[in-house]
């Protein structure tokens, strides 16, 4: 075997590998997605039992008003972003979805990243980010970081710090791979749960009931929106691995021909060195 031929063999073992890491990191992101949205069955449920709640709870007030606006209360557009790499172009999309309302009239703007990967995309395109946190790797883990994001949410509403609160998130679409969706959090909108007509019974105050269940409600909203857009960035990352492993398929029949190529290249020369060999001893 020449030393090109045996280069290039080495090259097809390299690519035969790299062949079988990518479909197991396919494998990986199929299986990923798949328990993510066998998730969001459970959360909207919780979601919706908790809304017919609301709308109890609005039949025993006469009247909700969000109240005046807490003077220089700003705007929080968190943005879920992917934490791994190997997805393509999603954190960009989502990044351009969270700068587009960033930039809508309205109070000043900070933007959440949530994701490793959207934290060093934001850095490439010079976007600030007041605050990051790493995204989940597992759809059980969603409750977790929903939860610390409605903890500061709470916190700097309390404080009088936070004004508005947007969430920017992809969501799975088998016709267009993705799209982006984005979900107002705060202020709370009342308008979509229609008031119960009887009244039950409670044992908290109205008021504070209702605040209960409206924190309960954003925390299934967030559950929700994490789990979608970890489903999202999983099919991302399966059809980037599906482009990858069609590139390197592609790449390995090149290398395969090259080798056949070779040798048969090697095997002519051998050929015509043995007959010019014959020829000089039989001309002795």
């Amino acid at each position: 075997m020449s030393g090109r031929e045996s280069d290039v063999a080495a090259r097809i073992g390299t690519v035969r590998s790299l062949s079988s890491v990518i479909s197991a990191m396919q494998g990986i992101a199929a299986a990923r997605s798949r328990e993510a949205q066998a998730c969001l069955a459970g959360i909207r449920s919780y979601a919706a039992t908790v809304g017919t709640g609301i709308g109890e709870a609005l039949a025993l007030l006469p009247e909700v008003a969000e109240g005046p606006p807490p003077h220089g209360g700003r705007h929080m557009v968190v943005a879920l972003c992917a934490e791994q790499g190997f997805a393509g172009t999603f954190s960009e999309r989502v990044l351009d979805a969270a700068e587009a309302v960033l930039r809508a009239p309205g109070p000043p703007a900070d933007l959440w990243v949530i994701g490793d990967r959207g934290v060093m995309a934001a850095a490439v395109r010079g976007t600030a980010v007041l605050r990051h946190d790493p995204m989940i790797s597992h759809p059980m883990e969603a409750a977790l970081l929903a939860g610390r994001i409605a903890d500061a949410l709470w916190q700097g509403a309390a404080a009088g710090r936070l004004l508005r609160l947007s969430l920017v998130h992809a969501v799975p679409d088998p016709r267009a791979g993705l799209r982006l969706a984005t979900r107002r959090l705060v202020p709370f909108d009342f308008t979509r749960f229609p008031r119960a007509s009887g009244r039950p019974m409670i044992t908290l105050p109205p008021r504070m009931l209702l605040d209960a269940l409206v924190q309960e409600y954003v925390f299934a909203e967030l559950c929700e929106a994490i789990t979608l857009s970890f489903a999202a960035e999983s099919e991302a990352r399966m059809r980037a691995m599906l482009a990858a492993r069609t590139n390197v398929a592609d790449t390995l029949e090149e290398l395969v021909a090259t080798s056949r190529r070779l040798r048969q290249e090697e095997i002519t020369s051998e050929i015509v060195e043995l007959a010019a060999g014959a020829l000089a001893h039989r001309g002795r």
